[in-house]
Formats: structure tokens, sequence, C-alpha cells
């Protein structure tokens, strides 16, 4: 833009027509180009400068915003890990110390379980052991009565056929001494 206003002005400074070269130094183009400039200038600054540096300053704060943002997102996020390191080892901890339990509670089971089985298996045997007993006495004892009955049946036979009156009174009065002695 500031070019073509430099070449609008030589050519209407110099009657419209162009003299001399590139390197041809001219007083009334240093003179305009100049004055350009610095009107270029006075223009920016009024109106462009403030909004720029507005605008860059805005610019520099949002990112000093973002760093500071991150910055802070990283050093939670530190400590949110360091926080989830102690939890996962609190857990690892707890779960451990459960199944510690469980061991122990199924052990405990398995102790008590024997111990009851083993008190039932004694009791059975016991209880077996005492109708065995008992079966054995009441066998015993018929064994004993069908011994006395045929000892009873076999006495009342000899006794029947051996049934002397003489040898009778003998019984009876030896019977009857023995008594007397005692």
């Amino acid at each position: 833009m500031l070019a073509m206003l430099n070449i609008a002005m030589m050519f209407f400074s110099e009657g419209g027509e162009a003299k001399g070269g590139l390197l041809d130094v001219n007083p009334g183009l240093i003179f305009w180009t100049f004055v350009t400039f610095v009107l270029l200038l006075f223009i920016l600054k009024k109106l462009a400068w403030k909004p720029i540096l507005t605008a860059l300053s805005e610019r520099e704060n949002l990112i000093k915003d973002s760093l500071d943002k991150a910055e802070k997102a990283r050093i939670d996020f530190e400590k949110l890990t360091e926080e989830n390191k102690v939890r996962m080892a609190k857990a690892e901890e707890e779960a451990q110390k459960i199944i510690s339990q469980g061991r122990e509670y199924a052990e405990k089971i398995k102790a008590q379980m024997m111990e009851e089985s083993s008190s039932q298996a004694k009791k059975l045997i016991a209880d077996a052991q005492a109708a065995i007993e008992r079966k054995h006495q009441d066998d015993f004892n018929r064994l004993k009565a069908e011994i006395a009955e045929i000892a009873v049946n076999s006495a009342e036979k000899i006794i029947r056929e051996n049934l002397d009156k003489e040898k009778q009174l003998k019984i009876v009065d030896k019977y009857i001494q023995d008594i007397t002695k005692n």
C-alpha cells in the first residue's frame, strides 16, 4: 500500500511523466515517503495499535492461564495418581486380610467339623458297643434261662427217677444239721 502511494505521489508531483532511474535520489519523493510513513504510523497508532496490544495482552494472559491450568491439572493428576496408588495398596492389603480371614475361618470350620465327626463317630461306636453289650447280655440271659430250664427239667427227670423216700429223709436231715451248725 505504501509503495502504491509513493508511486502515485511521484506521478502527480512530476506532472505525469516519470524521469530518472531507480537509483536516482529524488528529495521530493523522500519527503513524501517520510510524510506518508509518519501519517500511516499515526493512523495505525490511533486505530490499530491499542487493539493489537490488547489482543496480544489477552492472548498472553490466555496462554499464561492455560499454562497455569495445565500445571495445576498435572499436579492434580500426580496427586490423584498417588492417592490411587495408596488406595490400591490399601485395597490389596484388605483383600489379603479378607482372604487370610477366609482361610482361617475355613480351617476353623474344618477343625470343628472334624471334631464333630470324630465325636459323632465315637458316639456311634459307643452306641453300637452298648447295643452289642445289651444284645450279648440279653442272649446270655436267655441262654442262662434256657440252661436253667434244661437243668430244672433234667433235675426233675432225675428226681422222678430217683425218688426214694429214705434218701429224701437223709438229705433233709443232713440239710437241717447244716443249718443248725451255722
